[in-house]
């Protein structure tokens, strides 16, 4: 039992917030099956569809899970508020679309190419409605994960790499859901706001994100 306390192990307990997320998603996804506003504005129209994008795209669920898993074993601390950052800001998202149902007719009608990448675009759709966009969580999960490497120690100090790289990553991820007509662009921005009003109370106490300036050690 002892041995089990200091266990990593011991902070799954930070990740059973999932099924319930995913079970009051496919609630809201049925309660709510038609958008009562659309969040396309004019810019998006300026967006040209590229089917390249659905390759990061897809990278955003392994690199959620991978960022979790690494820093479930190497650095439980950064693991707890990065399941804590995931948690409030996806719960946030799914109260803002019970409240505000929304939605997007962005999506092309008809694929202007036929390969293997739109063949994927078009599995996703069918997979994932055009309701319940804003904010958009796959801006949000990427933006957890690059908050969670630079909070933790051992990567930011001796792997500075593999931040840069996540970072980069998650950028392209954020700009892909806009490319493969997933998200609007207010999508995309509510999602970003979402997460730094979500990011403040969890990482104010970080080394790496700390918002508020510390007293001086005399």
């Amino acid at each position: 039992m002892g041995s089990f306390q200091h266990s990593p192990w011991r902070n799954l307990c930070y990740t059973l917030w999932f099924p319930v997320y995913f079970l009051l998603y496919l609630v809201i996804e049925r309660l709510i099956p038609s958008a009562a506003w659309t969040t396309q504005l004019p810019l998006d129209g300026y967006i040209p569809f590229c089917e390249w994008f659905v390759i990061p795209y897809c990278l955003w669920y392994p690199l959620l899970v991978v960022v979790g898993i690494y820093l479930l074993l190497r650095d439980p601390g950064a693991f707890r508020r990065y399941m804590c950052f995931l948690a409030w800001s996806f719960f946030l998202s799914e109260l803002i679309w019970f409240l505000f149902p929304n939605g997007q007719n962005l999506r092309p009608s008809v694929m202007p190419r036929n390969n293997l990448l739109t063949s994927l675009i078009s599995l996703i759709y069918s997979a994932d409605t055009n309701t319940n966009v804003f904010p958009s969580v796959h801006v949000v999960g990427s933006l957890g994960a690059m908050l969670a490497v630079w909070d933790c120690w051992r990567l930011r100090e001796k792997y500075p790499g593999i931040c840069w790289a996540t970072s980069l990553l998650g950028v392209l991820i954020c700009l892909s859901t806009l490319f493969i007509k997933q998200h609007a662009a207010l999508d995309v921005i509510s999602g970003i706001l979402l997460s730094l009003i979500v990011a403040i109370p969890v990482y104010h106490s970080s080394p790496a994100f700390c918002f508020f300036p510390r007293p001086k050690k005399v």
